[in-house]
């Protein structure tokens, strides 16, 4: 089957699942006329896109309050990613200043970032400082908060205040979602209040996400669309999101995981 179908039915298996909170593997099955040992694949895959929580015997939504685990995010969609910070690096010249926040997608865009000349990098990801900071053609400022156990994020009121010290000429921020309407959206307020001064702060911001953060709506809302000056993903936007971005004069930038993606499609 081609992959544009197996797509089509992985979208229509998320529209059914958002429309109820949750699907059954049966009920699935025979809305979209395939087979029960079909349908179990495709929910396996969206789960470890991080689109839908597998349950037994179906499907039910993702959980608006609690993110995915670090350890699971690290390798989730990790060609995609890696896809996303070399196409973001390109865009970065020798000598800039930046921020970067907390993620799994801006951790590898600091790894894209090592072969640059004297960045001046400002961050409260303790991941990104300590593989930046080995750098020595790069000057790395890391803001002091409280740091996070699980994924090596600093937040708190401290981090904003530093944070709010500088402006830098670009701002790297990953999110948890993006809703159809452009909201940008997160699980944790503090890690949000960081980002909102990042932004505030940079002459231009690059959101980077993976195709699996579209559609999806953790809790906590970090600003809108218009408010970024590109988008940096994996795979065309969902139409309304396409759309916002068009209106807005927005910045869209894809890059190829093709290898990646076509093994998925398989």
């Amino acid at each position: 089957m081609s992959g544009n179908k197996i797509e089509a039915r992985h979208q229509h298996i998320l529209l059914l699942i958002r429309q109820r909170g949750y699907a059954s593997n049966d009920e699935l099955a025979r809305q979209l006329g395939v087979t029960v040992q079909t349908i179990r694949r495709d929910v396996n895959f969206l789960a470890e896109e991080g689109l839908v929580t597998r349950h037994h015997g179906g499907a039910g939504l993702v959980s608006s309050v609690e993110n995915i685990a670090y350890t699971e995010r690290q390798v989730l969609n990790l060609p995609e990613k890696t896809a996303i910070a070399a196409l973001v690096a390109a865009e970065i010249p020798n000598r800039s200043s930046l921020f970067i926040n907390i993620g799994t997608t801006t951790e590898a865009v600091a790894r894209a970032l090592t072969g640059h000349e004297d960045l001046r990098v400002i961050t409260n990801n303790l991941n990104v400082a300590a593989l930046l900071a080995r750098e020595k053609r790069f000057q790395v400022v890391i803001a002091g908060g409280t740091v996070r156990s699980h994924d090596g994020g600093i937040t708190g009121q401290s981090v904003c205040d530093m944070l709010g010290e500088f402006r830098a000429d670009y701002g790297i921020i990953g999110i948890s979602g993006i809703d159809d309407d452009g909201s940008l959206l997160d699980f944790d307020y503090d890690e949000v209040r960081a980002a909102r001064t990042i932004m505030r702060n940079s002459r231009q911001v690059f959101l980077v996400v993976t195709h699996a953060k579209f559609g999806r709506r953790p809790l906590v809302r970090l600003g809108h669309l218009s408010e970024i000056s590109a988008l940096f993903t994996d795979r065309p936007p969902p139409p309304a999101i396409g759309r916002l971005l068009a209106e807005h004069g927005i910045g869209l930038h894809i890059a190829e995981a093709t290898a990646a993606h076509e093994k998925t499609n398989s």
